[in-house]
């Protein structure tokens, strides 16, 4: 418990902090012990990036009851279309979910609107926030020693033309990340795609589960170097130390995959995803910290581990 306390402090102080939730989107105050509920943005670019053309390619909201011990991993489709607030110049209008955090100017001011615009649609206020680099998830687990996938079906990447066959393989880092950003050719398109990701999640840690890297203090120490080089957090006052304690028993067995009920459609030539009737009832499911009961109800939408 020393050893992990001192590591957990030597990661907190790599680990960039901004006020990433605007403060409609803020729970007024975070208890560790549950239930939680975080926003996860992930980004090709560094969070602090200024690059105009900036989106967050990545939105989960998680889910943790009280006990913490189980995870939710909720789905935002990026193509949602939402209304966005006026903010950081942005006059206000309707949009992709995903560009909010462009409409933002990326960084903080990106994650803030996209937060405000992700809780009036939902009704949630965040306990916490996070934006990730991706080139930070390729690092670990590179230093991981890669992970095993196991898409459906066939997968064609857009970006470098490898073709990743049906069934599990192990990949590395850069592959891992080729793999479940790609969701054109696939049956369900960004729902795939959407699964793929929450996948990686699980086989990294199952794959750190069995490296047995609280055994290996040096890799454990360069995981957490390349996670923290990568991050940005918002904990909302909770000393991150505290909430690294309260989640180290958290398995891949306990991460649950959910998808947003909702559907695609194109409005005046352009791709959208609508939120369907029953979006409502996962949201205030979440609220109530019973959403354990949704997903029974609600297989369709709970992505198979």
């Amino acid at each position: 418990m020393v050893g992990l306390r001192m590591l957990s402090d030597r990661y907190d102080r790599t680990v960039a902090r901004e006020l990433l939730l605007d403060p409609a989107a803020r729970q007024d105050r975070t208890d560790v012990s549950g239930p939680l509920t975080y926003l996860l943005i992930g980004s090709d670019r560094r969070p602090n990036s200024n690059s105009p053309e900036t989106r967050a390619d990545t939105i989960l909201i998680v889910h943790l009851p009280a006990g913490l011990g189980r995870a939710y991993l909720i789905s935002v489709p990026r193509d949602l279309l939402v209304g966005i607030p006026a903010g950081a110049g942005y006059p206000g209008g309707n949009d992709k979910i995903n560009a909010a955090y462009q409409h933002g100017g990326g960084g903080e001011g990106g994650a803030r609107l996209l937060s405000v615009a992700l809780a009036r649609l939902t009704g949630l206020r965040f306990d916490g926030a996070a934006l990730i680099d991706f080139a930070g998830i390729r690092k670990v687990v590179d230093i991981l020693g890669g992970v095993r996938l196991c898409p459906e079906t066939e997968v064609r990447s857009i970006h470098t033309g490898h073709v990743f066959p049906a069934g599990c393989q192990h990949l590395t880092g850069a592959q891992a990340l080729d793999l479940v950003r790609q969701r054109y050719d696939l049956p369900n398109g960004d729902y795939d795609r959407q699964r793929h990701q929450q996948q990686l999640l699980r086989a990294m840690l199952d794959r750190a589960a069995a490296t047995d890297l609280r055994g290996d203090p040096v890799k454990f120490d360069q995981v957490l170097r390349a996670v923290g080089s990568s991050l940005t957090v918002d904990t909302n006052g909770v000393p991150l130390d505290d909430l690294i304690l309260a989640l180290r028993e958290l398995g891949s067995d306990a991460l649950l995959g959910v998808q947003v009920p909702s559907h695609p459609q194109t409005i005046d030539e352009v791709s959208y995803v609508l939120l369907d009737q029953g979006a409502s009832g996962l949201f205030e499911a979440v609220r109530e910290n019973r959403v354990e009961q949704w997903a029974r109800t609600n297989q369709r939408w709970v992505n198979p581990s």
